[in-house]
């Protein structure tokens, strides 16, 4: 699928950093042992993210030694969803606010109700 305009993966890396910077202190501040990468799209879905890891909800053992979560974000997707730079900063942005939720232990079918999905 064509995209509606380019955006160089060091761009979109910038975006994604712009858009985590503006999340509130509160909704970052709790990550604990979490990464954030940007790959061009998924192997086998079409997700605009992942988050991969254990919710903090599910940890109980969770330690010192632990690989970290990671939450990936994926270009090719948003640019394919988006057809100006309000939109995919938007997007983006609701992107991150999903994958922390997972984070958080919030599942898919509350996303939906709160209107990040």
């Amino acid at each position: 699928m064509p995209m509606p305009f380019a955006i160089s993966p060091d761009e979109f890396e910038g975006i994604v950093t712009d858009e985590l910077d503006a999340l509130p202190d509160d909704m970052v501040d709790g990550l604990d042992n979490v990464v954030f990468l940007v790959e061009d799209r998924h192997e086998t879905e079409d997700l605009l993210g992942i988050y991969e890891g254990v919710a903090i909800t599910d940890r109980g053992q969770y330690g010192f030694g632990e690989l970290p979560d990671r939450i990936v974000v994926f270009r090719e997707a948003h640019l394919e969803r988006c057809s100006t730079m309000d939109e995919l900063h938007d997007e983006v942005h609701t992107t991150l606010v999903h994958e922390i939720a997972h984070f958080y232990g919030i599942d898919d079918d509350e996303l939906h109700r709160l209107g990040w999905a």
